[in-house]
Order: C-alpha cells, then sequence, then structure tokens
C-alpha cells in the first residue's frame, strides 16, 4: 500500500517547559531522523539534539525494532532523555522484516508516526535527518523546514543499504539546508546542494578538560602499567587492526587502552598480545577519567572508503583533555590539526611508533599546550549549534520565524 500523505495543520509554536538557563529561544518542535541509537555513543547528534532540546521539543527518531514473532501490532515506544527529549522507536513484528517487506515496514511506522505526532499536537515543526533512508517513513510529511546533517559518508560504511545514494539523492532534493561533519565531506556535497555549509567535530572542553584535574582512576584501568596509549571510539571497519598489531609487537614496553563497543567486525581478528586491552564501551561522563590516565592518545583510522570523509569528534576532546595526540592522515585531521603542528600525523606503523615516542614527552612542551589551547578556543558545540540555528532561522517563514526570535 503506497503511503499516503498526512492532512496539514495550522501553525504552532512550542517551547520546552524544562529549559535551563542558557538563552530562551522558542523553537519549533524539532524531528531528528538518525540511524544511531541514543543510548550508544554520545557524539554529534547527542551534542546537538540535547541543545535544541533545551529550546524547544525534540523527538529522537531511531530505527525500528523488529520482534521475533508476528503476534505484535505496530506500536511507539517512548524513552525520555536529558532535557526532556523523547526517543521514540516504532516496534514491528517479523513478519514485516527484510527487503522484501520494505515498502510495508514504511507504510506501518508512517501510521505509528501520524498517530503519535498527532497525539503529541505537532503541527509546525523541522525535520532533520541523519539517515537518507528515513525517507521511506516519512517523505509524507509536511515539515516547515527539512535539514540534512551528513556526518559521515554513510555508502561507504560497511552493510550500508543498498539504496542509500538513491535515498541521499531524494534528500537533497527536500532539504533546505545541508550541514556536514567535515570539510572534506562539504567539499564532496556542496556539488549536490546549493545550500551546504561545513561543520567540522566540534569540542566540550569544559567536559574533556577535568582529564587536566585530579580524578579517581577507574579500577579497570588502574591495574594497567604505564606508558599508555588510547584511542577511544567505536571498533568497527574504520579501526587500522593491522596498525595495532604491528605497533604492539613492536613496543611491548607500551600498553595500549583500546574503549569502545565493537561493532560490524568479528572480536576474534582483533589483536590479542598482552599489552593490548578491550575496556568495551564507556559512558560520556566517564571518559575524561580514563583520557587522565593516558599518556597518549590516538587516531588509529584505516585508510579505506569508510575513512575518506570522517572528521573525527575525538580529535579536539583528546587535546581539550591534555593529550598529545598521533593521527594517521586522515584528511579533517590534517587539516587542521596536523597543518597547525597539534597533532603528529604518521602513516605507517615505524613512523607511528617514532611519533609515540616524541608525543611521550610532549606534555612537557608550554608552547604546543598553548597553542593547542588558543586553537581550542576558537570552536565549541554552543557555536556550532548557533551558527546552525542562525542559518536555519533565515530560511524558515516569518511567521515561523517569529516564534523563534532570541533573548540574548
Amino acid at each position: 500500500m503506497p503511503l499516503t500523505p498526512p492532512v496539514e495543520s495550522p501553525v504552532r509554536a512550542s517551547a520546552n517547559p524544562q529549559a535551563d538557563s542558557t538563552p530562551a529561544y522558542s523553537l519549533p518542535d524539532l524531528v531528528c531522523f538518525a540511524h544511531l541509537h541514543w543510548d550508544f555513543v554520545w557524539q554529534r547528534p547527542q551534542h546537538l539534539m540535547s541543545r535544541f532540546a533545551q529550546h524547544g521539543r525534540v523527538f529522537y527518531v531511531e530505527e525500528a525494532f523488529f520482534h521475533a514473532d508476528d503476534l505484535i501490532e505496530p506500536h511507539m515506544e517512548v524513552k525520555e532523555r536529558q532535557h526532556g527529549l523523547k526517543v521514540l522507536v516504532v516496534h514491528l513484528p517479523n513478519r514485516l522484516r527484510g527487503p522484501e517487506h520494505e515498502a510495508a515496514a514504511d507504510q506501518a511506522q508512517f501510521e505509528v508516526l501520524s498517530h503519535y505526532f498527532a497525539e503529541q499536537g505537532l503541527t509546525q515543526y523541522i525535520f532533520w535527518y541523519y539517515t537518507p533512508m528515513a525517507l521511506g517513513k516519512s517523505r509524507f510529511f509536511k515539515p516547515a523546514l527539512t535539514v540534512y546533517d551528513c556526518m559521515d559518508e554513510l555508502a561507504a560504511f560497511k552493510f550500508a543499504p543498498p539504496t542509500l545514494r538513491e535515498r541521499e539523492q531524494e534528500l537533497f532534493e527536500k532539504a533546505d539546508l545541508v550541514f556536514t561533519g567535515g570539510h572534506t565531506l562539504y567539499e564532496a556535497k556542496r556539488q549536490q546542494h546549493p545550500d551546504a555549509h561545513p561543520f567540522p567535530s566540534s569540542i566540550d572542553k569544559a567536559h574533556f578538560g577535568q582529564a587536566r584535574q585530579e580524578m579517581p582512576e577507574p579500577a579497570d584501568q588502574a591495574v594497567i602499567a604505564h606508558p599508555r596509549v588510547g584511542f577511544f571510539g567505536v571498533v568497527d571497519e574504520r579501526l587500522d587492526i593491522e596498525l595495532l598489531r604491528e605497533l604492539a609487537e613492536a613496543h611491548p614496553e607500551w600498553q595500549f587502552v583500546i574503549i569502545g563497543p565493537v561493532v560490524k567486525i568479528d572480536p576474534a581478528t582483533l589483536p590479542r598480545q598482552q599489552n593490548v586491552h578491550y575496556l568495551g564501551g564507556k559512558d560520556y561522563q566517564e571518559l575524561p577519567a580514563y583520557l587522565r590516565g593516558w599518556e597518549v592518545a590516538t587516531l588509529l583510522f584505516a585508510d579505506n572508503e569508510s575513512t575518506r570523509f570522517i572528521s573525527p569528534t575525538k580529535t579536539p576532546e583528546y587535546l581539550a583533555a591534555g593529550r598529545p595526540v598521533v593521527s594517521t592522515p586522515i584528511r579533517d585531521v590534517v587539516r587542521p590539526y596536523g597543518d597547525l603542528n597539534l597533532v603528529q600525523i604518521a602513516a605507517t606503523a615505524p613512523e607511528f611508533g617514532q611519533a609515540i615516542e616524541k608525543a611521550l614527552t610532549q606534555t612537557q612542551d608550554a608552547d604546543w599546550r598553548q597553542r593547542t589551547d588558543d586553537y581550542l578556543a576558537t570552536i565549541s558545540w554552543d557555536q556550532t549549534w548557533q551558527q546552525m540555528v542562525d542559518l536555519m532561522t533565515r530560511k524558515l517563514t516569518p511567521a515561523v520565524t517569529a516564534a523563534m526570535s532570541a533573548t540574548r
């Protein structure tokens, strides 16, 4: 059955009663369609959506959850998170699972979402996409503004849906604004949309700056000897497994600490030397305590299609924690961090080892510390969010823009 568009409703603006002491905005409701679970790893979507949630209602729509049986009826699960943000998960029966049932699954999600939006009084709202695949369940709604925040080249990732590139072209046609997660990605996407803007990974300096102060050592890391060379992030096809293996074999005197969930790759393929320690995923709030216990932080990314356009959020996070950083030559790390001599760039295992040797003494380099802090002072998630809001207000109709006026 084809998707049928909902009945349009009159204009309405809403405010979040749980807004804190940040500047008072009254933003239209924002519906975010994401491929990432809210509770998985705290990164770009969480940084931005939690800020929007302080000024208006935010609904974060995750991918559907398919049950193992056919007895359940499609329904909505709602989980409340920071600042009243609501995480929405549509539950579907097993009979709708699989590519051959994609249209029916999209229709079911559309109907559940339509019913929920009506219950919540969503009448004037912004759609914000992280995945073009969400168009299947959302293309017939009538948002006041559509934003595509393209944080990664998802089509290059392992197990990407074959229709993703086609859906992305459709989203480019619908989007009023396109934001990109880095400059390299912007250079690719600006050819496909007339109003694209680069917003590289930013930083919550106060949070990661805690690592520069005394903090209790996490128990699972306290037993690991020094010096420690660390990495945190999702452990998937982007991690250079062979580089980690070579470094661990060449430098048994160093302890390699890997923090993050293992996804999309077989854990059995990971290096298992005695000086490699996998501590699993950690809560965002815990990361500064782990960083404090490292001598060097690394960006151990492979050179492949999945890393061509990435702009790692962890680059400024490591630096804000006061850790020297060594990275493989990811373009959005080389520019600007490598060019400014804030991060060391190394392409091979021997070069990476030499860079780590240098980094082990870098915390005593007052000039490096000052230049790093000067650069970090120019970026923040608050600034990124504000710049995005400014671009959005220019695109909205006058009636909606009036509802978004700021008290500064």
